[in-house]
C-alpha cells in the first residue's frame, strides 16, 4: 500500500479516532496502546503497522483534528466588500478556537510539550503555522487588490488572529465558563472593527 493510499485509508482514521479519545482524557503519557487499541476496536498489531510508536500516532491526531476542524476559510465572493469577508473569517476563526475539541487539543500540548518538545512543534506545525500561513497569504492578496492598506502581511496576520482571541481564549483554555455563541458573536465583530480601524483604504477627500 502506498503512503497516499495509507494516509487515506478508513482503518488508519480508525485509529487515529480513537487515540484522541484516549489522548484527551489521558494525556501522552497516560495513554496506553492497550487503550488506545480497545477504544479503536483494533488490535495492537495493526496499531503498529500503521503506526510505529505513540509519538507518531499522536502526531497524527494533532494533523487529523486540525486539519479537519482548525482551517481557516480565507476566501471571498467575487465583489463582496473586504468587511464581509472579514467577519465571516473571524466567527469562524473564533468559533474554532473556542470549540470544546479545539480547547482540550491546546490543554494536552500544552501539558506535554515540557517533556515532549517534538510534540509541541508537532501541533504548532499542523495547526497554528498553517492558519496563520492561510491568513499571511489572504491579507498580502488582499493588499495587492486594493482591499486593505497593509505593508507588512505577517504582522497583519498576527494582529487580525490575537483580535479574535482577545477576551476570552485564556478564560476557556483554563478551564473557566465556556464563551457563549453571542459572545464569540460580538468578539469576531469587536475584532472587524479594530482591525478596519488599522487597515481600511481610506477614501479621498471629496473636493
Amino acid at each position: 500500500m502506498g503512503d497516499i493510499e495509507t494516509r487515506r485509508s478508513p482503518k488508519r482514521q480508525q485509529l487515529i479516532d480513537g487515540a484522541y479519545k484516549v489522548f484527551m482524557e489521558h494525556g501522552f503519557e497516560g495513554a496506553s496502546v492497550d487503550e488506545i487499541a480497545r477504544a479503536a476496536g483494533a488490535s495492537k498489531a495493526t496499531l503498529y503497522s500503521y503506526f510505529p510508536d505513540k509519538r507518531q500516532l499522536f502526531e497524527a491526531v494533532v494533523q487529523s483534528r486540525c486539519s479537519r476542524q482548525g482551517t481557516v476559510i480565507c476566501s471571498g465572493a467575487p465583489g463582496q466588500p473586504i468587511e464581509v469577508t472579514l467577519r465571516r473569517m473571524a466567527h469562524t476563526f473564533a468559533s474554532f478556537l473556542y470549540s470544546p475539541a479545539a480547547q482540550e487539543m491546546f490543554r494536552v500540548c500544552i501539558a506535554e510539550s515540557g517533556r515532549f518538545p517534538d510534540l509541541g512543534r508537532a501541533f504548532y506545525e499542523a495547526g497554528p503555522a498553517q492558519a496563520r500561513a492561510r491568513l499571511v497569504e489572504f491579507f498580502r492578496g488582499a493588499a495587492d487588490r486594493g482591499e486593505l492598506a497593509i505593508e507588512d502581511p505577517v504582522i497583519a496576520a498576527d494582529q487580525f488572529a490575537a483580535l479574535c482571541k482577545s477576551g476570552g481564549f485564556l478564560r476557556a483554555l483554563l478551564g473557566a465558563p465556556p464563551v457563549s455563541e453571542a459572545e464569540i458573536d460580538r468578539l469576531a465583530e469587536e475584532a472587524v472593527k479594530t482591525f478596519l480601524a488599522r487597515y481600511a483604504v481610506l477614501q479621498p477627500a471629496l473636493a
